[in-house]
């Protein structure tokens, strides 16, 4: 029961982070709402009763993540620290191999495969639809794959293909430092998820499933292209307050941060305020 519990928990925790990073701006959280998703993977295969998968996920996870945001925190830092992926574009122009490495982190993210990340993530789809669960866990599965490959799209065409361009002409260059880290951390992205896999587990993997089974991830990858490339050039009417508010419900987690965050503290601020006022100041 507690199982079954955490396993739901960490499928609304994969929904709702991928779809909440489908409206977000901020690449620092963009990034960090898909460490959350992929957390809750994690969680979910744990419950599911595979801890050495959940493990080998972790690690192969923490390389092209590592890669993911030393990209990320350079692009920011030639975009005079700017986070805002509106003002951004072109990026591919003005620092290539950075934009390689980071489009190489990404399919590793996706799960493309023979890079690391497809050896952990094929066989965690693979135990998912073997478990024999209810129809609505596959459904909620393939959802938040759908928005997950959608907003990694999203921010693939923000950042290289469209945007303002605001800060396309910074004097600045790629760094031999960080070169030489992502050198080492894109071969890591490609090489470690195979040699990995012979050191942690004995027997290889093999698994017979249904032709549906095995084209699903693949539809869902391709609806996910789809969506991103609409979201990417979705605008949004300043004039719809219903929009606005249905974009804010999704872009803030369903509220999640005004019940767990603003309540809790908010408190604590009027209480500070006072004391200052009484204490302090009287």
């Amino acid at each position: 029961m507690i199982a079954l519990f955490f396993l739901i928990v960490s499928m609304i925790t994969i929904l709702i982070s991928g779809l909440g990073a489908n409206f977000e701006f901020d690449l620092k959280k963009i990034i960090a709402l898909s460490t959350l998703r992929q957390l809750g993977l994690m969680m979910r295969i744990l419950f599911l009763g595979f801890p050495k998968l959940a493990f080998f996920h972790l690690l192969t996870h923490a390389f092209f993540k590592a890669l993911l945001f030393l990209c990320a925190g350079l692009i920011i830092h030639v975009m005079n620290n700017s986070q805002d992926i509106r003002e951004m574009g072109f990026v591919i122009k003005i620092l290539p191999y950075t934009s390689s490495c980071f489009i190489i982190s990404r399919f590793s993210l996706t799960g493309i495969p023979f890079l690391s990340g497809f050896y952990s993530k094929d066989i965690i789809i693979e135990q998912i639809f073997i478990r024999g669960y209810n129809f609505i866990y596959y459904f909620v599965f393939l959802i938040s794959v759908v928005f997950t490959i959608s907003y990694r799209f999203r921010l693939f065409n923000y950042l290289m293909l469209i945007g303002s361009g605001n800060y396309c002409h910074q004097r600045y260059f790629e760094d031999e430092r960080m070169m030489l880290s992502m050198i080492i951390l894109v071969l890591l992205s490609i090489f470690f998820g195979a040699s990995l896999i012979w050191v942690l587990f004995k027997t290889p993997f093999f698994y017979i499933s249904s032709f549906m089974v095995k084209i699903l991830p693949f539809l869902s990858v391709f609806c996910g292209m789809v969506i991103g490339y609409v979201f990417a050039f979705f605008s949004i009417n300043i004039y719809n307050i219903y929009l606005n508010r249905l974009m804010f419900f999704l872009g803030s987690m369903w509220y999640m941060p005004v019940f767990r965050t603003y309540i809790i503290y908010s408190l604590f601020l009027h209480f500070s305020s006072f004391y200052y006022k009484l204490i302090d100041m009287g």
